[in-house]
């Protein structure tokens, strides 16, 4: 009977310290989704989200992307670099509603190769941006879109 009652706490203080801690999580995920991922334009984004930082234009990366994209809902992209410790990687697009496409946390000892799909709303310029020890290295690259992304 004892070790039953004991059992029941346990769980009860488990579940009410796990049932509290997504209580308050998503008071910080609400604020920085919603200062990354807002309507805005292209250097207003760049400017919140690289602050008093120079974009190095750098051939080390390596972009792969079509030049015509056939439907803008599905727009495939791999990135490889040969930088070294990168940590961070961005994707926009400039005429999207919110340019900010995605944002990727990486590991720098890791080799840098991310591939994905993005909607773009209309041809535009992509630009990839890496983060790496305290420096930020850009490559663009114009897409042409046929078919409606996010417009419609």
């Amino acid at each position: 009977m004892l070790t039953t009652r004991r059992r029941f706490v346990k769980k009860l203080l488990a579940l009410s310290s796990y049932a509290l801690s997504l209580g308050f999580s998503h008071i910080s995920l609400a604020n920085w989704l919603a200062s990354n991922f807002s309507r805005q334009t292209i250097s207003q984004s760049i400017a919140q989200l690289f602050p008093n930082q120079t974009l190095q234009t750098s051939d080390r990366i390596s972009l792969k992307l079509p030049n015509t994209a056939e439907n803008g809902s599905v727009v495939p992209i791999t990135i490889s670099s040969t930088i070294p410790d990168v940590d961070t990687i961005y994707i926009l697009s400039e005429k999207n509603p919110v340019p900010l496409i995605a944002q990727f946390s990486i590991d720098p000892d890791l080799e840098t190769y991310l591939g994905a799909r993005f909607k773009m709303q209309e041809t535009c310029d992509v630009i990839v941006v890496l983060k790496a020890k305290d420096q930020y290295f850009q490559v663009r690259q114009k897409v042409k879109v046929t078919l409606g992304g996010c417009g419609g």
